[in-house]
């Protein structure tokens, strides 16, 4: 297959998408967004051998990479509407490309967003990039810079699984959830959507709760102070690893993709799957405790080009 056959026979699918004048099989797509809403422009590429490991399922290449944008919409409170993919291969593999296809649509129709075009091409390593587009509301948008002493901080889900399924997969050991929990991670999408006009400011974790706190923290202008032994930690998490690795891993662990957010506890009562970690403060930083002593936490994470 050439570059061309490949879009044609596994990418373009013949359907009616709100919104799309043109999709995919011109040079460009032609988009007509809704005049009320604002546009979220997110992007992320994962590499082979960086962010996957070389052996790993296509499919589960695919649905990753869509959903670790949809992760970025989420924090901001969107909703995602048309994404672009531009793919590298070393060869044209039939089998390959359906499996990656099934993976991607699979996403697609999950979380409802359409694929309008892209670009494929050869290279000596696998490469995906996904850019999304999302839309909300004008002037809602969830920002890292809204947070305010007094707020609580809050987190969705369970905290280092991904890490751990990733550390797993490394090892070559059965991973179940905690594997699954690294190679499809969940977009947060309604919880972000429901945060809207109730939460200051929000981030998705994907380099480290610790490091991406400091971030929205930072944004703020604010510090904070996390109780590590409130952190939600998932059964699986527990029965797999020892107690520091545990909060290693919640700590620092990347891929997690939930929310982090703040808010005034009152106004995010009614909101599920969330739990209160700690608070901001006035001063700069954040600080970790446990047990009400302060623990030094390394919150660098992983980071290219070091």
């Amino acid at each position: 297959m050439d570059e061309f056959e490949l879009i044609s026979r596994f990418f373009d699918r013949e359907r009616d998408v709100a919104g799309v004048s043109t999709g995919i099989g011109d040079d460009a797509a032609v988009l007509t967004p809704d005049s009320d809403f604002e546009q979220i422009q997110v992007i992320d590429t994962l590499v082979e051998g960086v962010h996957f490991p070389n052996e790993t399922n296509p499919c589960d290449i695919a649905y990753r990479a869509v959903t670790v944008n949809l992760s970025d919409i989420a924090a901001m409170g969107g909703r995602p509407r048309w994404m672009m993919l531009a793919l590298t291969l070393r060869e044209a593999s039939e089998r390959w490309v359906e499996s990656f296809a099934a993976g991607l649509f699979e996403a697609a129709d999950e979380f409802d967003v359409a694929l309008i075009g892209g670009d494929t091409t050869s290279g000596p390593t696998v490469v995906v990039t996904v850019t999304v587009t999302g839309e909300v509301e004008k002037g809602r948008a969830l920002l890292r810079s809204g947070a305010q002493a007094g707020d609580a901080i809050f987190v969705t889900g369970t905290l280092g699984d991904a890490a751990a399924g990733l550390s797993l997969l490394q090892r070559g050991e059965p991973g179940g959830f905690l594997v699954r929990r690294f190679l499809r991670p969940t977009p947060r999408l309604e919880t972000g959507r429901a945060l809207l006009g109730k939460a200051n400011a929000a981030i998705d974790i994907s380099d480290g709760l610790v490091g991406d706190i400091n971030k929205l923290l930072a944004a703020s202008g604010v510090g904070g102070e996390i109780d590590i032994d409130k952190l939600p930690l998932s059964d699986e998490l527990r029965e797999q690893f020892d107690a520091d690795e545990q909060r290693h891993l919640a700590l620092t662990g990347g891929d997690d993709y939930e929310l982090c957010f703040t808010a005034r506890e009152e106004s995010v009562a009614a909101i599920g799957g969330v739990t209160q970690i700690g608070t901001v403060t006035e001063s700069s930083g954040l600080i970790c405790r446990t047990h009400d002593e302060i623990v030094e936490v390394d919150d660098s994470g992983y980071r290219h080009f070091q």
